[in-house]
């Protein structure tokens, strides 16, 4: 199944192009940070962990990341609704990338005598930065 490559008029001009295109806003790779350090949560977890987003908007960025194909919806049939949010094959495939930005950020806010809203373990931070994802094999 391909999928949709929304706002594209056509072939994006570079590879750095689609991968913006797909990752790019404030939202996206935190909430990718999170599935990756925090496993499958709910909607109303990512929304606690995620300071400053709105519902809406969040539902428009899980929405669009599923869209791509990083992340799954489940639904559960029960009232109230219980939906959760987890990593596919190919979302998991951005554990190196995701990780090495937080570890980055985190060291470039340690150089100017600043820290994060939550209290961060930096040595948990690397090893989950070092720890990588079991991808299926494909032989």
């Amino acid at each position: 199944m391909q999928k949709r490559m929304r706002n594209f008029d056509g072939v994006p001009g570079c590879s750095m192009e689609a991968a913006l295109h797909i990752l790019g806003g404030k939202w996206k790779g935190v909430i990718l940070y999170h599935l990756f350090t925090d496993g499958t949560l709910r909607f109303g977890e990512l929304f606690r962990a995620l300071r400053g987003i709105n519902q809406r908007l969040l539902t428009r960025q899980l929405r669009e990341l599923e869209e791509h194909g990083l992340i799954t919806r489940k639904v559960y049939p029960v009232v109230p609704p219980h939906v959760e949010y987890s990593l596919t094959e190919e979302g998991r495939t951005l554990h190196d990338l995701i990780m090495g930005l937080s570890v980055w950020g985190r060291g470039w806010l340690e150089r100017r005598g600043m820290r994060t809203a939550k209290d961060e373990d930096f040595d948990v931070l690397k090893h989950a930065a070092e720890k990588r994802p079991v991808l299926p094999d494909k032989s």
